[in-house]
Parts: structure tokens; C-alpha cells; sequence
């Protein structure tokens, strides 16, 4: 790959360049990881990575920033992130699980406590598990790559995401143990973390960054400042972040109309919102509930 050039990352692009177990557009496994599994070039992740170091270890950064993973040690690669300098060692080995973001978002639909923990592994990506989580985490990556090798099996997909929320509930437990135990979480990260938790809650009736500032008892200038360098995204990206998804899943899996839909989010009209839909995925929802 031209190290200049900037590959992305899908579920889709992960089925055509490299052979192992998935469903569709939405999750892809293999469980060997290795030295020469990824370019070396920098590439952004169009979906949700989730690796788990067997064996030796491996350097990179994802926005920039360094991280080295050693065995046992468990990754997390939020979409739209980019990696780049990847060093692995000779001996590297590793369980690998791409995700696509409207899959993960899915699977963990409505349960508010998941979305928040996995906000906060974007700023720390790294996670060190004990040998018995380890061992844990194994086991579910094994049985999801058996279950989705089942392709005659008629509730392969409803099985796979039963699997995937255990799955998400065991690390959200070593998340959430790391979100408490850092001590060197920074007033910045906590700012962060209050503000993707207001988002969560409102952002179907509330998408005004200064409403948000004011909720945190702080200026608009601050918040955005201290949100774009904890994230590298800024709150108004945060908020159609949210809102974009939540019309996604809507469009997908619910039977409310186009009108319904607009009321339920507050947007002034369809036309408003089929613009603001067209504008984050390219095409009408009329277009994205057919395909």
C-alpha cells in the first residue's frame, strides 16, 4: 500500500481482502491476527475494531497517539479513527472483530450505561485484561467465529448479536473498572464524559451546543475546545453523531414514517431532515430504508 494514501477500513473492505467468518456488511472475524495482517500505511476505521492480544506485541497510533499492545492486552478502535505506524513483532498473534457502527449500535440499542462506556475508549483505546477475562473473552470470540461459519443457521444473526451484548457487557465491565480506577483522568476527560452523557439523553429534542455549556456551567468556547482535544471530534459532530445513528436504526428496524420519524426527533420538517440525513450518508431515507 502507498503510505501516502489513506485506506479505509470496513467490514466490507475486511470480507473482500482477507478470509474469515461473517454476516453480511455488519461483523467479521479471524482469529489469527499476525505480523503482516494490516497495511502499514495510515488507515481509518469505517467500523468498530475490537482485537485481543494473544501473543507478542504490537506498536501504532490511533489519532496520533502512541500505544503499544502486549498479550492479553485488548484494543478498541472507534470508527473514524486513524491508525497509523504499525510495528508488530515477528511473533505477533492476535483475535480480530470488525463491527460495523449500525451492528454495534443494534446490538446495544437502549442501554444507555454501554454507549457511554465505549465513548470513553476512544480516548483510552487500551485495556489490559486478567488472564480469566482473557481466557472469557476468548471463548466468546471463538463461539461467535463457530456461529457464524453455521450460514444454514436460520437465527444466525439474532444469535451472533446475543453473543455480541454478552460479549460487550464483559468488557464494559473492564471498561468501566479502568474509568474508575485511572487517576490520571484530566478535568478535560471529565467534561467529555458529562457532555456525550447530556447527548445521550437530549440530543432528540436538544442539539444547541450552548444549551450544553450552559448544563455544565461553562462557556460555549470551553466546551468546544475541551471536546475537539479530548475527541478530536467538535460537540456539533458529537451531537449528528447521535442523532444520524438514531435515525439509522430508525429507518431500519422500526415501522414509523418518514413524518413520524421527524416529529419523534424534532426536526422543523422532512424536507429538513431528508437534507440532514443526505448530507452525513449520502443518500435520501427513503433511498437508505429500501437498501
Amino acid at each position: 500500500m502507498d503510505k501516502n494514501s489513506m485506506k479505509e477500513i470496513s467490514v466490507g473492505y475486511m470480507q473482500r481482502t482477507y478470509q474469515g467468518s461473517y454476516i453480511e456488511n455488519d461483523i467479521f472475524i479471524f482469529d489469527e491476527v499476525n505480523s503482516t495482517s494490516f497495511p502499514q500505511g495510515p488507515w481509518k476505521t469505517k467500523c468498530i475494531l475490537l482485537a485481543l492480544c494473544l501473543k507478542g506485541s504490537v506498536r501504532y497510533t490511533v489519532d496520533t497517539i502512541d500505544y503499544t499492545v502486549r498479550a492479553n492486552d485488548i484494543i478498541i478502535v472507534s470508527e473514524g479513527q486513524v491508525v497509523n505506524n504499525y510495528e508488530p513483532d515477528s511473533d505477533l498473534s492476535a483475535f480480530g472483530i470488525f463491527i460495523s457502527e449500525d451492528f454495534f449500535q443494534e446490538i446495544i440499542r437502549g442501554i444507555h450505561e454501554l454507549s457511554s462506556l465505549f465513548i470513553f475508549s476512544r480516548v483510552h483505546p487500551v485495556y489490559t485484561l486478567s488472564e480469566s477475562e482473557s481466557e472469557n473473552l476468548k471463548l466468546y470470540l471463538r463461539a461467535l467465529k463457530l456461529k457464524l461459519d453455521e450460514r444454514e443457521h436460520h437465527f444466525r444473526r439474532d444469535v451472533a448479536r446475543s453473543l455480541m451484548m454478552t460479549m460487550i457487557y464483559d468488557l464494559s465491565n473492564v471498561i468501566l473498572r479502568e474509568q474508575y480506577d485511572n487517576r490520571k483522568t484530566t478535568r478535560a476527560e471529565v467534561i467529555f464524559a458529562q457532555f456525550i452523557d447530556m447527548v445521550e439523553k437530549n440530543f432528540r429534542k436538544e442539539r444547541r451546543v450552548g444549551w450544553y455549556a450552559f448544563q455544565l456551567n461553562i462557556t460555549p468556547k470551553y466546551l468546544s475546545e475541551t471536546v475537539k482535544i479530548v475527541s478530536h471530534r467538535t460537540p456539533n459532530e458529537w451531537i449528528d453523531y447521535y442523532v444520524i445513528h438514531e435515525l439509522r436504526i430508525l429507518l431500519k428496524t422500526s415501522g414509523m414514517n418518514i413524518k413520524e420519524i421527524t416529529d419523534y426527533l424534532n426536526f422543523p420538517n422532512q424536507s429538513f431532515l431528508g437534507k440532514f440525513f443526505k448530507e452525513h450518508v449520502g443518500m435520501s431515507p427513503s433511498e437508505y430504508r429500501k437498501n
